[in-house]
């Protein structure tokens, strides 16, 4: 593919470096010239020191036969024209970076339509997810987020308790917008009809608005959620800690943020109504130990300074606390922390950098379709509808699905959601499915062929 980035920042120099490493066409505008000559010494690529709104440098840059183009910069406003500018001179799918209120201010005003953009993303929001679903599903061992955050998916293991176990898929009484996608039973994996039966130690694999789901989860477990309020501190009222909050706010739980800037207390204060911030630095011993920490379900730390995340962590641990996750921006040191964490009592550690990186990857295909996930003997697809994709305008249920193949996910605009029978497809949308190999052929000759 032939791809521009504009900025060269910590996000833009990961992707870049990532992409450049799978052999695509790369070109990065950075208008600091020692952040360039930085670049120019790492990869393969054409780097170019300019302002990325420029309209001679972008045609320069060849925007009309970029097939992806990513503004990446920290700036706002330099990504929106950047991005709004390079759509108009050609670019083909245009993706861009915000800052996180710019997402909260959508409810106001779609900037994607707006701007004339395709995508908009916050590295802190996407951050925030990552870190969230840890924090909502620490016994599953497998959560990811579709359909830009609005479905979750999850793999759990049917307790013989559940009052789940032994029924028909039609007769259990799940949630609307709840699907069972697959069960893997033994070495066979089965996308199921609506006549299978759930059995003890089914691993199934679970799809829905993560709220929704999370019940779902707990009663397929044979576990109460209600019984507990989850003790959750998160040290640094950054964004993302903000983000994190705001996402868990809703949940049964507990939420105290360390921030050691009394300016920003009084902000958090404000903009969180079921929140306790407190004025404190979580690299004193003595505060945790005050605050009593230990007694903490989760311990998560999001400043900017990953050394002290990963120590807060690990003293957090050692005071007692259950689970820790620290915020790591180097996305090898997050893997490698990841890997090895558990030994230190870190659940898991997250990279804003790889966060991005993994959301944008589904753009960076020439394919039909994107693979999200490969299960045992089934994948989970993505593929835009075509304009000449017969299936426009038609119900769900109107639709002859191949057998082997159910829809988990429906993106329409900027929301998504599971599919229900009486959703209407629209060119542009997005469909997420499961598909077994024999049946992939099939389901994308209906939605783009």
């Amino acid at each position: 593919m032939n791809i521009i980035i504009v900025g060269a920042g910590e996000i833009g120099t990961h992707i870049a470096l990532s992409l450049a490493a799978e052999n695509h066409a790369i070109v990065v505008i950075e208008a600091d010239e020692g952040v360039a000559a930085e670049l120019k010494n790492r990869i393969d690529a054409r780097v170019v020191v300019a302002d990325g709104t420029s309209i001679s440098v972008l045609i320069d840059a060849g925007v009309s036969d970029c097939d992806l183009f990513l503004s990446l910069t920290s700036d706002n406003n330099i990504n929106l024209v950047s991005s709004s500018v390079a759509k108009r001179l050609g670019a083909k799918k245009t993706i861009c970076r915000v800052h996180p209120g710019i997402q909260r201010e959508a409810l106001f005003l779609d900037f994607s339509e707006h701007f004339g953009i395709d995508y908009l993303f916050s590295s802190e929001r996407l951050a925030a997810v990552e870190l969230a679903k840890h924090v909502r599903n620490p016994k599953s061992f497998m959560v990811e987020e579709i359909a830009r955050g609005y479905v979750e998916v999850q793999q759990v293991t049917v307790s013989a308790e559940s009052k789940y176990c032994g029924s028909q898929l039609k007769d259990v009484d799940f949630p609307p917008r709840i699907r069972v996608g697959a069960i893997t039973r033994g070495s066979e994996t089965i996308v199921p009809s609506a006549e299978e039966i759930l059995m003890p130690g089914d691993d199934v694999t679970l799809f829905g608005e993560p709220s929704k789901l999370h019940d779902t989860v707990l009663r397929i477990q044979n576990r109460s959620g209600k019984d507990h309020k989850s003790n959750i501190v998160i040290f640094g009222g950054s964004e993302y800690g903000f983000s994190l909050a705001q996402s868990l706010e809703s949940w049964n739980c507990r939420i105290r943020i360390f921030e050691s800037n009394p300016e920003r207390c009084q902000e958090l204060s404000d903009l969180l109504t079921n929140v306790t911030i407190l004025h404190a630095d979580a690299t004193s011993i003595a505060e945790m130990k005050e605050e009593r920490i230990g007694e903490a379900d989760f311990f998560i730390a999001v400043t900017g300074v990953d050394e002290d995340n990963v120590m807060t962590c690990l003293q957090a641990h050692s005071l007692g606390t259950k689970y820790c996750l620290p915020l790591i921006h180097r996305a090898d040191y997050a893997d490698a922390m990841t890997g090895f964490g558990e030994k230190m009592g870190i659940l898991a550690a997250v990279s804003p950098r790889e966060a991005t990186r993994k959301d944008l990857s589904r753009f960076i295909t020439s394919d039909r379709f994107h693979l999200l996930q490969k299960l045992a003997g089934v994948e989970l697809i993505e593929s835009s509808v075509c304009e000449n994709s017969t299936i426009i305008g038609k119900l769900v249920r109107e639709i002859t699905w191949p057998d082997d193949c159910v829809l988990v996910a429906l993106l329409h605009g900027v929301r998504g959601q599971v599919p229900a029978a009486e959703d209407e497809i629209s060119s542009g949308d997005s469909i997420y499915a499961l598909v077994k190999p024999k049946a992939k052929r099939e389901f994308l000759k209906l939605v783009s062929p």
